[in-house]
């Protein structure tokens, strides 16, 4: 499978499970809240917090969406690193608030390596396909 081709089935997962993701926190909180990883449920109208977090991952999966399906790819590295860290920022959530360790490992701290690992890939991947200037020659005098 060339670099290509697995980057953009790997770009395509990102955006499948982050939209599903997303879509489960608006639309079902109170079910979807304990597979987040923190120990207890929100008090009061804390549970609004878990809707605003699913509209952040619907909007940022389908921020790369549009990216891969415009072909915008070396955008779409950049995007990719710069939205990891909202995974970071969920896992270090889950670990400042004594959630469980594991989803905070196991699910959080995974995805947004692996996102790292798709930019990185994306980045190179446009970066090798770059075509290289033209060295101007020498006009004689």
């Amino acid at each position: 499978m060339s670099l290509k081709k697995f980057n953009t089935v790997l770009a395509a997962a990102f955006v499948l499970f982050i939209l599903w993701f997303g879509t489960e926190f608006i639309l079902s909180p109170e079910t979807t809240a304990p597979g987040f990883g923190l120990p207890t449920w929100p008090s009061g109208d804390g549970g609004g917090f878990l809707v605003i977090k699913g509209i952040r991952d619907v909007v940022m999966a389908l921020v790369l969406g549009v990216l891969l399906v415009t072909g915008h790819r070396r955008a779409l590295g950049w995007a990719l690193l710069v939205e990891a860290l909202a995974a970071y920022g969920d896992m270090t959530t889950v670990l400042a608030h004594h959630g469980s360790v594991a989803i905070a490992l196991g699910i959080h701290c995974l995805t947004a390596t692996l996102m790292v690992v798709n930019g990185l890939l994306l980045l190179r991947e446009t970066h090798e396909a770059a075509p290289t200037p033209a060295t101007p020659t020498p006009q004689p005098a």
